[in-house]
């Protein structure tokens, strides 16, 4: 029996290690490292490439070796071009001011609130504010989508009819940073 693998090249640039199955990827925007153990799939880099893959063969196989090869591949554009994320702070009935502090988005008056909504901003990610437009940016695509998760998620409004209290921070578009 044969077994299955899959094949993703490393680009010039950017210098790819595996200790076990624990993937380290350098680049000009920096390092992320990712341990996929738990996938119980075989890691190994043949000259500028990195190989997965398993003795068997099933569906299951299949989709563990796509899976890891896509957080691999993301891995490479995340250190190579970065994400940038774009979200649009919306009001209709009170302004909303939203400032950085730290390691966490602060959210003033949302609905007319007295006390701040607060957003944790994960790992390297930078978050810049300008007017009414918020740009998330990283080379660790999760971090970047969590935090924008966090901010989406800390301006839900409970216990009011959604169609007519549509204020809110809102994601409006995902890039590749270039």
């Amino acid at each position: 029996m044969k077994g299955q693998e899959k094949i993703t090249e490393v680009p010039e640039g950017t210098k790819a290690e595996v200790q076990g199955n624990t993937v380290k990827i350098s680049g000009k925007l920096g390092t992320l490292e990712r341990d996929f153990t738990h996938n119980k799939v075989k890691i190994e880099i043949q000259e500028n490439k990195i190989k997965i893959s398993t003795k068997e063969v099933s569906k299951r196989t299949k989709k563990r070796i796509n899976t890891v090869n896509a957080h691999i591949k993301n891995m490479i554009i995340g250190v190579t071009k970065g994400y940038t994320y774009k979200m649009q702070i919306v009001f209709s009935h009170f302004p909303i001011n939203a400032t950085v502090k730290g390691d966490t988005v602060e959210i003033v008056n949302f609905v007319g609130e007295k006390n701040p909504r607060k957003s944790k901003i994960v790992g390297q990610t930078k978050v810049e504010i300008k007017g009414k437009e918020i740009t998330i940016t990283g080379n660790n695509k999760e971090d970047v989508g969590q935090t924008t998760a966090n901010i989406e998620k800390a301006t839900k409004i409970k216990n009011r009819d959604s169609r007519v209290f549509q204020d809110g921070i809102y994601l409006t578009g995902k890039a590749v940073s270039e």
